[in-house]
């Protein structure tokens, strides 16, 4: 891995596997030298102190569309390639690309389902899935816990909240995975070429079934979209098939690698599980613990809307800056003993679902997601251990394992 240069800039290849499997040393000697460096890699100022990074989340010099306030002339950008088009016109309406009053307005409506009075309905279905898929593998006393349990109950019950049937999880999962390989370093254009058929047989699809959905409405989320479209300027159909495409998207990607990562570090910390897990306080507790000690996302990028300086960087208007969740969460100056895990850890500022107007709108269902199916999981598999070195795929910043080998 490269190392820090005198004036801040870094050399690190994201895929390399001893980085994108245990990133964590390089944050910290990153962070020895500086609280913010170059990446030459991904060509913009990225920062990884728990002050900088939660109090950019909260900037509004900086936003996650830049185009709204420049154009591309201005900002000397090409036009996007015919290839990629598609894609990216779907993106330009999702709620995580927009900016006031178009982010407010979408917003607004997408949280009424997922404040935590809400999402606790779901704490029974997601207990009795558990359960449903334990029973699938308890047998064999052997389990890839991330194809088996972590995949399937966020994006089944993603889907249920959407209302989308769940016998299209699979496919589902297909066009999602195409899709966010967008996102990832060093992508190429078999991977372009295949999140633009996702997409496109994302959007066909919904739109079909958006058509249904509105003769036949339900109590869902994708119902409650479609009337508030349906009264008029609040909703465009663009906007509610990319709000669906997020919820969808967003609404288990993460928390797949949640539970997975969390799992991971409990056994190999030697967490007493079913302790931690005894009461919904100690849980939520452990919850966030697991997600600082590892995140599922560890680089979030925003757009600066004027040129302005930072702790003495010059920042130009229309650069990228990057936020290292997974370097904040391990700062020593915020967080004693960082690199332990520590259930009882209390206060816990963890910034893995983000901060500002765009804090992660499903961090209410993630978190109960986790406290539940950790919880029946350990109660239901208390010899639980690893039964090989689980390995981390290669697609940073998502930070999530390529598999999870169990047995019991």
């Amino acid at each position: 891995m490269g190392l820090i240069s005198s004036n801040s800039l870094v050399d690190l290849d994201p895929r390399d596997p001893t980085f994108f499997n245990n990133p964590y040393p390089a944050y910290h000697a990153i962070r020895e030298r500086s609280p913010a460096f170059f990446w030459k890699q991904f060509g913009m100022w990225c920062f990884v102190s728990h002050a900088d990074v939660t109090a950019l989340f909260r900037d509004k010099r900086f936003g996650r569309q830049i185009l709204h306030v420049a154009t591309r002339d201005e900002l000397a950008w090409p036009e996007i390639p015919a290839h990629v088009k598609p894609f990216y016109d779907v993106e330009d309406h999702s709620l995580l690309s927009l900016e006031p009053p178009d982010h407010i307005r979408l917003r607004t409506l997408i949280n009424r389902a997922f404040v935590s009075r809400q999402v606790e309905r779901f704490a029974p279905r997601i207990e009795i899935l558990a359960h449903e898929l334990i029973d699938g593998f308890e047998r064999r006393g052997e389990v890839e816990l991330i194809e088996a349990f972590a995949t399937p109950i966020p994006v089944i019950v993603i889907a249920e909240l959407l209302g989308v049937p769940t016998d299209m999880v699979p496919q589902l999962l297909d066009w999602s995975h195409k899709m966010v390989a967008m996102y990832q370093f060093g992508r190429d254009r078999a991977a372009e070429d295949a999140a633009v058929t996702a997409t496109q047989e994302f959007v066909a699809y919904l739109k079909s079934y958006i058509s249904e959905r509105r003769k036949k409405p339900a109590d869902d989320l994708m119902s409650h979209l479609i009337t508030a479209e349906s009264e008029g300027t609040k909703l465009t159909e663009d906007e509610l098939i990319s709000t669906c495409i997020l919820v969808l998207n967003a609404g288990h990607e993460a928390t797949v690698h949640s539970l997975g990562n969390g799992v991971k570090a409990i056994l190999e910390e030697g967490i007493d599980a079913r302790a931690a897990l005894s009461d919904i306080a100690s849980s939520e507790r452990l919850v966030e613990e697991v997600l600082r000690f590892d995140a599922p996302l560890h680089l979030f990028t925003r757009y600066v809307l004027e040129d302005l300086e930072w702790n003495g960087i010059a920042l130009k208007k229309g650069k990228e800056i990057g936020l290292m969740l997974g370097a904040a969460n391990r700062d020593p100056a915020r967080f004693k003993d960082p690199d332990r895990l520590d259930p009882t850890r209390d206060p816990n500022p963890q910034q893995s679902f983000g901060g500002g107007i765009h804090f992660c709108v499903g961090a209410p269902l993630a978190r109960l997601e986790m406290r539940v199916a950790l919880k029946v999981l350990f109660d239901r598999l208390p010899k639980l251990r690893l039964a090989r070195k689980p390995v981390y795929r290669d697609a940073y910043h998502f930070h999530g394992l390529e598999r999870l080998d169990l047995e019991f």
